[in-house]
């Protein structure tokens, strides 16, 4: 399947076929990293992105493990990525302040914690307003990210990075926060 086509299948399809071993945590991590290369430097979505040797590694590994036979939990293999307020132990976390530009946390927070242990690949951190506070996704570290359908309007906010990761098929799952009821 062309890589576009994949990143956009829902990640219920992509989980179906990783279990089927229709499709590798390799082939799924190559075409998502394909589609950043590709979109992100416009979109600016993603900020801040995991070393992509470490994320190779780590597939290659889930594929070790589903040929014979085990799965890390219900998100085996999809690339996934957290909002930038989400602490990721070993990887920056900005939370959208030039207070935290170089801030990488020692500890993840549960919610990510919990994503990984269900398998999932961690790629990045996903663009936010600073502190999460705003209904547009742009702040005085990373700027704005942009809406991929008409760049002169806003994506929303503040999970505008993380909406912006899955309409384009930059990530195949992405976490957001629900402060001001801006996901429901």
């Amino acid at each position: 399947m062309p890589q576009p086509a994949l990143c956009l299948l829902p990640a219920t399809e992509m989980e179906r076929r990783l279990r089927r071993k229709e499709l590798s945590a390799r082939e799924l991590l190559d075409s998502h990293l394909a589609r950043i290369a590709q979109l992100n430097p416009e979109l600016n979505a993603l900020v801040t992105l995991v070393d992509e040797a470490a994320l190779r590694r780590q597939a290659a590994q889930l594929d070790e493990d589903a040929a014979h036979g085990r799965f890390h939990g219900p998100l085996h293999g999809l690339p996934v990525a957290h909002k930038d307020l989400q602490d990721t132990a070993g990887l920056r976390t900005t939370y959208g302040s030039p207070l935290f530009r170089d801030h990488v946390p020692d500890r993840s927070t549960l919610l990510v914690e919990r994503i990984q242990r269900a398998g999932a690949l961690t790629l990045g951190k996903t663009n936010t307003p600073e502190f999460g506070a705003g209904s547009q996704t742009f702040n005085p570290v990373f700027g704005p990210t942009r809406n991929p359908w008409d760049q002169t309007k806003t994506c929303g906010g503040s999970s505008g990075g993380a909406a912006v990761a899955l309409a384009t098929g930059m990530a195949a799952l992405a976490d957001g926060s629900d402060v001001g009821g801006s996901l429901r």
